[in-house]
């Protein structure tokens, strides 16, 4: 009965991907984009997947443009923000193309880990990547779940 709820989304066809819980009670998952390595907070209420300005030449992010659109969470609000389109995402087997990602400013949600000694890390994975990979978490055995759509 414990694998109960894995063998049922295995059947599925999902995939799954070990989150880490950080000290600061956040999961923590890794994932790739255009091919580089990164961490990332797992945020369900965060409404675009962002990477921080800082690492905008580590993942070799492209098309970055300006946005008018202000960023807000984590205590910090009224943010200025760029915008890349077109990168790819990987987290775990799955992989998502021609994806949009917000660039903002992170270092307060760095400081804040780091303050904690919780590792940084380079963006916040959110709610547009985990609705397209129909993202199932596991609280209590802390895994992610992901099927790709298609």
């Amino acid at each position: 009965m414990d694998n109960s709820l894995k063998d049922f989304l295995f059947d599925k066809g999902y995939t799954r991907v070990k989150l880490k819980l950080t000290k600061t009670n956040h999961f923590e998952v890794k994932a790739s984009i255009n091919g580089i390595k990164g961490f990332f907070i797992l945020d369900t209420g965060a409404s675009n997947s962002c990477v921080g300005f800082e690492a905008t030449p580590k993942f070799i992010l492209k098309k970055v443009k300006d946005s008018k659109i202000l960023a807000a969470g984590a205590g910090a609000t009224d943010m200025q923000t760029q915008v890349s389109k077109n990168n790819t995402i990987k987290i775990g087997k799955i992989k998502i193309n021609k994806l949009a990602l917000v660039l903002f400013d992170l270092s307060h949600v760095n400081l804040a880990l780091s303050n904690h000694n919780a590792q940084t890390v380079d963006g916040i994975i959110g709610a547009d990547i985990l609705k397209k990979v129909k993202a199932i978490i596991d609280y209590e055995k802390k895994y992610l779940y992901l099927k790709k759509l298609v």
